[in-house]
């Protein structure tokens, strides 16, 4: 099996790649590249994301093809995708993280800064936090609720169909930190420096 993590310089993603190859170990392939080729014959892809929405989005603009290459693969084959961090806010239509931006619109939504009740909550949101599991998921299969999950950001995906949200974390508000839709899967939290159940997560993907 081939999974292929997005290189597409959206910041440093040694830690990702380091704990794909952890869990993979000698079972499964781990690619790391932008290659339309290789993503189009892969069986799953990571679409990691740091830094911010338009960086991210102007990223994977910057490399002819792949936005079209990664709705062929996510849209029209389904095979599993799972967006990190900044990779789960593209999925949606809109980003506003300085200045409004188009975003790939998988699933329908916008990306807005967190409430933080005039300074009230600190921003970003970086640390370790509990999530709330709102409904069964794969990706979750045998990690429990109220689970402490690594993150870093300001802004949250919100999304028009809430039934996409998978799990939920406290913060102001019930901000969304993992959502799905069919073979669509996104975490705002990090999984790859989430300690073991953060790898846990990960072994879930690939074993999708």
């Amino acid at each position: 099996m081939n999974v292929t993590i997005v290189d597409y310089n959206s910041g440093n993603i040694s830690s990702v790649i380091n704990s794909f190859k952890e869990v993979a170990k000698d079972k499964v392939n781990i690619e790391v590249t932008a290659d339309l080729a290789t993503i189009k014959t892969s069986d799953k892809v990571v679409l990691p994301g740091q830094g911010s929405f338009k960086s991210c989005i102007d990223g994977l603009n910057s490399i002819n093809g792949l936005v079209d290459t990664l709705n062929e693969f996510a849209l029209e084959s389904k095979k599993p995708l799972l967006g990190i961090c900044v990779g789960l806010q593209m999925f949606a239509d809109v980003g506003y993280e300085e200045t409004e931006t188009k975003g790939l619109g998988w699933i329908s939504g916008k990306v807005s800064k967190i409430d933080n009740q005039g300074g009230k909550f600190k921003l970003p949101h970086i640390g370790w936090n509990e999530i709330n599991i709102m409904k069964e998921s794969k990706i979750f299969n045998g990690i429990e609720n109220k689970s402490h999950m690594y993150f870093v950001h300001s802004y949250e995906f919100v999304p028009e169909d809430k039934s996409v949200i998978s799990a939920t974390t406290d913060y102001s508000s019930n901000v969304v930190c993992a959502a799905e839709k069919e073979n669509i899967f996104g975490t705002q939290f990090h999984p790859e420096k989430s300690d073991k159940i953060g790898l846990k997560i990960i072994n879930n993907f690939i074993s999708l």
